[in-house]
């Protein structure tokens, strides 16, 4: 079945930096179809010009500081001073820019003219609007013959021309949970290109074999070694977890980290053993845990090498408990939890002092096996690169000058592979991808989003002849990491964004993926498969300059949300433009409540109760929309970071807080989802995006 496009052939809106061969980029725009795969996939960003108008005119100072000390900056060029949500309204009709007008100032003169880059007419009065092509038909000849007279100078029009200056295109609005129209306010520093490879089904089929495999050895490892099962998601965090630290060269499996034996994985482990607690529902439930768990603790120290004193402590303990239990009748359930709690207080020192070795081997050896794994993968990547003609390029040197350019998507330095057939069987519903046998499942309304992140950010490929093969390796990529487990892609819900996009001026989100973002501008965790779709890398690699977020971490991933604090604390610290994060933690993170209570940068917090609000499933792009909200079980705490000029800008006031608080209002979601949303009303305050993005 033929998969529909949901947008026609977009306008390059986005102007290229100068190069040194001018033909090259001429025939790079103009051959979309015959550029070679090996190409750069994402140009060169925009630099912002003080030309346009944009600039504070209150001549706010700029902070030039940077996170590299040794870099020469260029003079400020960042934008100031435009309101939440304003598009700067063109100083000609769009007719006129059609035709190659623009509006200039005579400093001689001291009033404005207008100059015809296409005919090299220039006029003091308003240029009058023709109603005939000035390229195709400069004189007029085919029209009612309406023209002003002047002998024009024909130029040929560039490739470049051709596609900002042709004729304008209706955009279809694909409706859904996310608004991909909003443009950024996001400055960031100039970056270099990314060394990663770019993803191929062959290689991201292999490194899903192997993943897989390196999970079942964990928790074989555990029942050998332990007699427990492998802590649930502990997996999953390890992988978040190492990837902070980890400076290898894979996108998925550690490879490069300090220390090797992760402390996450080894807490989760340790807490397991001799058993896994969980709050029992009744009383009978309390008091057969409490068995259990002596009964396990008790035959451990006994089976185990281990000191004397240990085994004397454990022992008397636990047989203690059973003594207590076979005579006491009628005991309350908070008699049982109390119980318990004295009795692993009192051996769980004991035991983990015995288990010590054994689950630090455990650690190691799921360490290490990532390594290799890591190492296998990277050369068949090379060997399938060396088939096909590319050589990895080596790094380039550090970027000498950087300038501040709107936030883009991350750019490659290795050439991109050529890319195998990929299946597809798209209905109504839902469209199944598939790939050397294996077939992945995504909604077909969440396929046409990404084919719709995909024309934004992906110029190579304009015919979407890689389109397929891309979103199965972004599938396979994102089923492998999470693994039945939803809870690491939970998203805000759509009112709560609009709410922080209409007050607090949010455009990007810290923590995403192309299948759960609201905005197409995002940080998410995989920027070789995320990129082609809008990803800007991870959140701990953007230098932002300005621009308003919003930061939802994963949920019990405390590493990654301890880095993100002090990288968003860094941004506060060295910017004096306006920047703002406003996060969403679960409340009862006791660390961090104290860490950002301590932040110079807090502006605001409150606290929404618990199943009061929702949260967005983590596989929202797969499950039915029936079963997308989830109530969230915990209460969620909202902490507003911003610097002085960002709090000029986006203060967290009454009435905006209270605007945020009403979109948490269960039901808000359904209530969206029931309104007419096939023909939306423009926003004239959103209008098309001021600058590229």
């Amino acid at each position: 079945m033929e998969l529909q496009n949901c947008l026609p052939s977009m306008k390059n809106d986005y102007k290229m930096n100068e190069m040194n061969d001018q033909q090259e980029m001429m025939n790079n725009v103009q051959g979309w179809n015959s550029m070679p795969s090996h190409d750069i996939m994402i140009p060169v960003p925009i630099k912002i010009q003080p030309s346009l108008g944009i600039l504070d005119q209150n001549n706010i100072p700029i902070n030039n500081s940077s996170p590299h000390p040794s870099v020469i900056h260029t003079s400020p060029q960042t934008p100031h001073g435009l309101p939440i949500n304003t598009f700067i309204e063109p100083e000609l009709p769009l007719e006129l820019l059609q035709q190659g007008w623009k509006k200039f100032w005579s400093k001689r003169e001291n009033r404005p003219y207008f100059w015809n880059k296409l005919t090299g007419e220039s006029l003091w009065e308003f240029p009058p609007l023709r109603q005939f092509d000035v390229q195709s038909d400069p004189l007029g000849i085919t029209s009612d013959g309406q023209h002003n007279g002047t002998n024009p100078m024909l130029l040929k029009k560039r490739p470049a021309e051709e596609i900002v200056l042709g004729p304008a295109t209706k955009k279809m609005i694909l409706t859904g949970p996310w608004e991909l129209e909003i443009p950024t306010n996001v400055v960031i520093f100039e970056r270099s290109p990314s060394m990663m490879s770019q993803p191929h089904p062959d290689i991201e089929f292999y490194r899903g074999h192997l993943v897989a495999k390196l999970r079942q050895c964990y928790q074989e490892l555990c029942q050998s070694r332990e007699n427990i099962n492998a802590p649930k998601e502990s997996f999953n965090r390890w992988l978040i977890e190492r990837k902070v630290v980890d400076t290898g060269t894979d996108p998925l499996l550690p490879s490069q980290c300090y220390p090797e034996v992760s402390l996450r994985m080894y807490n989760e482990i340790m807490n397991d053993i001799p058993l896994r607690l969980a709050k029992p529902k009744y009383t009978a439930d309390a008091r057969k845990q409490l068995s259990i768990y002596a009964e396990a603790a008790k035959n451990l120290i006994e089976s185990r090498n281990t000191l004397q004193e240990s085994r004397k402590v454990v022992k008397w303990n636990t047989e203690d408990t059973l003594q207590w239990l076979r005579k006491t009748v009628g005991a309350t359930y908070v008699d049982f939890q109390e119980r318990l709690n004295h009795l692993k207080m009192q051996c769980q020192p004991h035991i983990a002092q015995t288990v010590k070795d054994s689950v630090e081997g455990i650690c190691s050896k799921v360490y290490h096996l990532s390594v290799e794994y890591a190492r296998k993968v990277k050369e068949k990547n090379s060997e399938l690169l060396i088939a096909q003609g590319i050589t990895e390029i080596a790094p380039a040197p550090a970027v000498l000058t950087l300038h501040k350019v709107w936030c883009y998507p991350v750019q490659f330095v290795t050439p991109a592979p050529r890319l195998p057939p990929v299946e597809y069987m798209a209905d109504k519903e839902q469209t199944y991808v598939r790939f050397n046998g294996e077939r992945l499942l995504i909604n077909t309304v969440y396929l046409q989003k990404l084919e719709q992140l995909y024309r934004y950010s992906c110029y190579e490929d304009k015919k979407m002849e890689n389109f397929m093969a891309r979103v199965w390796c972004l599938l396979k990529r994102y089923s492998v990491f999470c693994s039945n487990s939803p809870d690491t892609q939970v998203s805000v819900p759509v009112p709560i964004l609009e709410s922080l996009h209409r007050n607090f001026g949010v455009t990007f989100e810290c923590f995403a993926s192309p299948l759960n973002c609201y905005f197409r501008q995002y940080c998410s965790a995989f920027p070789d498969t995320d990129a082609y779709f809008g990803s800007r890398g991870s959140i701990l690699d953007l230098n932002a300059v300005s621009g308003s977020f919003v930061v939802n971490p994963p949920i019990h991933c405390d590493d990654l949300i301890e880095a993100a604090l002090n990288h968003i604390d860094r941004l506060l610290s060295e910017s004096s433009e306006p920047l703002s994060f406003i996060i969403f933690l679960a409340d009862g993170e006791t660390t961090f409540v104290q860490k950002l209570d301590s932040s110079q940068f807090k502006r605001r917090q409150v606290v929404i109760p618990a199943y009061e609000h929702y949260y967005r499933h983590g596989f929202q792009y797969s499950v039915p929309k029936t079963d997308v909200n989830i109530r969230s079980p915990t209460s969620t705490l909202v902490v507003w970071l911003q610097n002085n000029a960002g709090c000029q800008r986006w203060s967290p006031s009454e009435d905006r807080v209270e605007a945020l608080l009403e979109a948490f209002r269960p039901g808000r979601e359904r209530d969206r989802d029931r309104q007419e949303l096939l023909s939306p009303t423009p926003n004239p305050l959103l209008g098309p995006p001021p600058l590229p993005v």
